[in-house]
C-alpha cells in the first residue's frame, strides 16, 4: 500500500446503535473503493470488518476493526465498532483514536440509546461528526423524524444535508441541500441530475436557511452579505461547513442505503471534505526525561512517537499492536523506547491492517493508524518514542466492568492452560479480567455484562481449546460474635510413652474493630500456663479465624483473652495448647451469639430522570438503602445507594431492560453489616449440607 502523509489522511470512527448499520456502511465504503470485488454482508458473514468466527456465528460486531479506504488520493482509515454495550471498550479505544465520528442511525428504528451514547464518546474526545441515516430504502424509515429527534437532543447545530426523493414509495434520491439540486439514483450508487419534488421544497428552505444561518456566523463580512440578502456560493457555504463541522458547531446529517450502495460515495466525498486531517488536530504527552509537555500535533518534522489504543492477540496469527503516530515518521526498521515498561523495542515490519489481512508498508507518517507485529512487552494504552526524546501519552480510558461469575475448568488440569488463555484475552480486551479469589477459593471472570461474559467463554473454547462453564460466585461473608463467652478447653491424649496435654481457660468477646480477624491477650498468672505455650495458643486462633465455626467464613473482630490453665511438666507442647486453643475457639465463638457479616456496596446509578421511580424500587426489593439523588445537568439523575453485594448479582441485565440500555452503574465495596438472620440460616444450612457432602 503507498503511504500517506498526514495530510492526506481521515482517521474516521463508526459509532452508533447496535444492528444500526455501521457493518454495511463500511462494507460498502469497502466495496467502493475497490478493496473487494462483490460486497459482503452480515447475514452471510463475508464482511471486511467482521471476520471473527464469534462475530460470524452471532452476526454482530464484538472488536473494533481498521479498514483503510483509498478515496481520490485520500487515506480513510474506517474504525468500525461494535454497537452493543457489552462491548462499549472497544468503541471507547477506537474514539481515542480517531480524529472524526460517524454516529450511525437507523431511518426504520431512529434515534435509539446507542445513537446518545456515541454522542456522549464524541463529546469526551471533542470529535467532529455527522450523522448518517441508514435503512433509507426501507418503506417506514423516516429522514424527517430522525431529523427533529435529533433536533430536540442537540439543538441548532443539527444540519441536514440531505433530503430523501421517494417516488411510489421507493427511495430513490436524494436533495443537496448545500447545492439545491436534486440527484436520482442510477446503477452502483451512482447519480444523475434531476428536478426538486414540490413536497421537498418546504423542509429544503427550512433546512437551508439554517445552513446559511450557520455559514453568516463564520465572519463579520459573511454575516453582512447574509442580512444584505446575497446568496453565498456553493464553495463558500463548503468552506464555512468545513470550518463549522472541525469545531463542532455543526453536525450535518447524511443518509442513504448503504445495501444498494446509495449515499455511500456522497457521505466518503463528505467524510474527505468537512472532516479534520491530523494535523489539525491536538495531541499531547509528557516527556520523561523533562517532566515537561510534549506538543505532538501530529506534526511529521517532530521527533517520532506513537501510543498504542488496541491490541489483537490471536492464537493462529499472533500479537498486533495498533498504533497511532503521534509525530515524526515511524519505519519498519526503527527502534523505538517504551518509557512505561522501560525496554526498547526493534521494529521488524510495519503493517496497516484491512479486517484480517495485513498489509506491509515501510512508513507510517504522523496521524496515520498501522500496526506492529510481536510487542511481546507493550500494553495496551502505552507509547511508543525515542530513547532521546522519551513521551509518554495519557493512557485510554475505558469502562470499568462490573459484571462477574465463578468459573469452573470443566475438564481436571486444565486450569493452567486457562489462566493462560485469559491472560493473553486481557491484552486484547480491556473491559474483562480474570481475577483469583484465594479467600473464597473461586476464579472470577469479570466483564462488562452477561453478554460478554457468554462471548469470553465461546472464544476460550474456540480459539484457545478449552472448556469452561460459569456460575454464580459466592459472596464473601463474614463471621464476628455479638456477645461473650467464657469456656475452658483441655487437649489430653495419651498412647503409649509421651502423651499430649494442654488446657486452656479463655474469655471470648467482641473487639470493636471490625477491619482486624483477632487481638489475643494474655492475662495469666502464677504460671498456670507457662509463657513459652502463649504463642501456640494465639497460633491455634490465628489458625481457627481462617474458617469461622458458623459457616466457615473468615472471622473479624474477636478478641480472645487467655487468663488461666494447667499444664503437665512431661506431656504439654505446643501442638496441645494450640489444639486445646482451637478447640477453646470453636467452643467460645458458638456459645457468643455469632452472626454473618454481609459485605455492603456504595452503589451509584446513572438512569434519566423518567426511570427513577423504577430504578429505586428494584433497588429497595434488592435490600438496597437508597441514600439521595442529585441531576447530572444532562436530563440524568444519579441515585446514590447502599446495596448488599449478593443482591448485585444480575443488576447489569436488570438496569438495562428497566432503563431501555440506558442506565449505568458503579459500585465499591463499603463496609461489613450483619445479615438478616433468614440470609444467616440458609447460609449456615448451605454450609452444613457441604460439610455433609465433603465440597467446598
Amino acid at each position: 500500500m503507498k503511504v500517506y502523509t498526514t495530510d492526506r489522511i481521515r482517521n474516521v470512527v463508526i459509532l452508533g446503535h447496535g444492528g444500526s448499520g455501521k457493518t454495511t456502511l463500511t462494507e460498502a465504503m469497502a466495496y467502493l473503493s475497490g478493496i473487494t470485488s462483490r460486497m459482503g454482508s452480515v447475514p452471510e458473514g463475508n464482511t471486511v470488518s467482521d471476520y471473527d468466527k464469534e462475530e460470524i456465528k452471532r452476526k454482530f460486531s464484538i472488536s473494533t476493526t481498521v479498514v483503510p479506504i483509498i478515496w481520490g488520493d485520500i487515506k480513510v482509515n474506517v474504525l468500525d465498532t461494535p454497537g452493543y454495550f457489552d462491548f462499549v471498550g472497544e468503541a471507547e479505544e477506537a474514539a481515542a483514536a480517531a480524529d472524526a465520528a460517524i454516529i450511525v442511525v437507523s431511518g426504520k428504528s431512529g434515534v435509539e440509546v446507542g445513537t446518545q451514547k456515541a454522542w456522549e464518546l464524541c463529546e469526551k474526545y471533542k470529535l467532529p461528526r455527522m450523522f448518517f441515516v441508514t435503512n433509507m430504502d426501507v418503506d417506514n424509515a423516516s429522514f424527517r423524524q430522525v431529523v427533529e429527534d435529533l433536533t430536540e437532543l442537540y439543538g441548532k447545530k443539527i444540519a441536514p444535508i440531505h433530503l430523501p426523493i421517494r417516488e411510489n414509495e421507493k427511495f430513490v434520491g436524494y436533495v443537496n441541500v448545500v447545492k439545491k439540486a436534486g440527484r436520482r439514483w442510477v446503477g452502483k450508487g451512482e447519480k444523475v441530475e434531476c428536478d426538486i419534488p414540490d413536497y421537498s421544497m418546504e423542509y429544503l428552505e427550512r433546512y437551508r436557511e439554517n445552513l446559511l444561518e450557520a455559514v453568516a456566523e463564520t465572519s463579520e463580512e459573511f454575516m453582512d452579505r447574509y442580512f444584505a440578502g446575497e446568496e453565498f456560493s456553493t464553495a463558500e457555504i463548503m468552506a464555512a461547513l468545513t470550518m463549522n463541522v472541525s469545531d463542532g458547531s455543526i453536525v450535518p446529517v447524511a443518509m442513504g442505503s448503504p445495501v444498494n450502495l446509495y449515499g455511500v460515495a456522497n457521505l466518503l466525498d463528505d467524510m474527505v471534505q468537512y472532516f479534520p486531517s491530523p494535523d489539525k488536530r491536538h495531541i499531547a504527552g509528557i516527556n520523561t526525561k523533562t517532566n515537561e509537555i510534549y506538543e505532538a500535533n501530529y506534526d511529521f518534522a517532530k521527533a517520532k512517537s506513537a501510543f498504542v489504543f488496541k491490541t489483537i492477540v490471536d492464537p493462529f496469527i499472533g500479537k498486533y499492536s495498533l498504533i497511532k503516530v503521534a509525530s515524526g515518521v515511524i519505519k519498519n526498521d526503527d527502534t523505538l523506547y517504551n518509557p512505561k515498561q522501560d525496554v526498547e523495542v526493534k521494529l521488524n515490519k510495519l503493517y496497516v491492517m484491512e479486517g484480517s489481512r495485513t498489509i506491509e508498508v515501510p512508513e507510517l507518517h504522523a496521524g496515520d493508524i498501522g500496526a506492529i507485529g510481536k510487542l511481546n512487552v507493550t500494553k495496551t494504552g502505552e507509547s511508543l518514542s525515542t530513547k532521546t526524546t522519551p513521551i509518554q501519552y495519557a493512557g485510554i480510558d475505558v469502562s470499568v466492568p462490573y459484571t462477574y461469575k465463578r468459573y469452573f475448568a470443566k475438564n481436571k488440569g486444565e486450569e493452567d492452560k486457562i489462566s493462560q488463555a485469559l491472560a493473553k484475552m486481557m491484552q486484547e480486551d480491556l473491559t474483562m479480567k480474570a481475577v483469583n479469589d484465594a479467600e473464597n477459593r473461586q476464579s472470577l471472570i469479570y466483564g462488562m455484562g452477561d453478554q460478554h461474559l457468554d462471548i469470553i467463554v465461546s472464544k476460550l473454547l474456540t480459539k484457545y481449546k478449552v472448556d469452561v462453564e460459569l456460575a454464580r460466585p459466592k459472596v464473601a461473608f463474614r463471621e464476628t460474635i455479638r456477645k461473650n463467652s467464657d469456656v475452658d478447653a483441655k487437649y489430653k491424649k495419651q498412647s503409649g510413652g509421651h502423651g499430649q496435654y494442654g488446657h486452656v481457660k479463655m474469655r471470648f468477646e467482641n473487639s470493636g474493630d471490625p477491619e482486624t480477624p483477632y487481638v489475643f491477650e494474655q492475662v495469666v498468672v502464677g504460671g498456670a500456663v507457662p509463657k513459652n505455650y502463649f504463642p501456640a495458643v494465639e497460633k491455634g486462633i490465628q489458625e481457627s479465624v481462617q474458617r469461622g465455626p458458623l459457616a466457615a467464613y473468615p472471622v473479624v473482630g474477636v478478641k480472645a483473652t487467655l487468663y488461666d490453665g494447667s499444664y503437665h511438666p512431661v506431656d504439654s507442647s505446643e501442638m496441645a495448647f494450640k489444639t486445646a486453643a482451637i478447640q477453646a475457639f470453636k467452643k467460645g465463638f458458638m456459645e457468643a451469639s455469632p452472626v454473618l457479616l454481609e459485605p455492603i456496596a456504595s452503589v451509584k446509578v446513572t438512569v434519566p430522570d423518567k426511570y427513577t421511580g423504577d430504578v429505586m424500587g428494584d433497588l429497595n426489593k434488592r435490600r438496597g438503602r437508597v441514600l439521595g439523588m442529585n441531576p447530572d445537568h444532562k436530563g440524568n439523575q444519579i441515585i446514590e445507594a447502599d446495596v448488599p453485594m449478593m443482591e448485585m448479582y444480575g443488576y447489569s441485565t436488570q438496569l438495562r431492560s428497566m432503563t431501555g440500555g440506558s442506565g449505568t452503574f458503579a459500585y465499591e465495596f463499603a463496609r461489613y453489616e450483619q445479615a438478616p438472620s433468614d440470609i444467616q440460616a440458609k447460609e449456615v444450612e448451605a454450609r452444613a449440607s457441604k460439610v455433609n457432602t465433603n465440597e467446598d
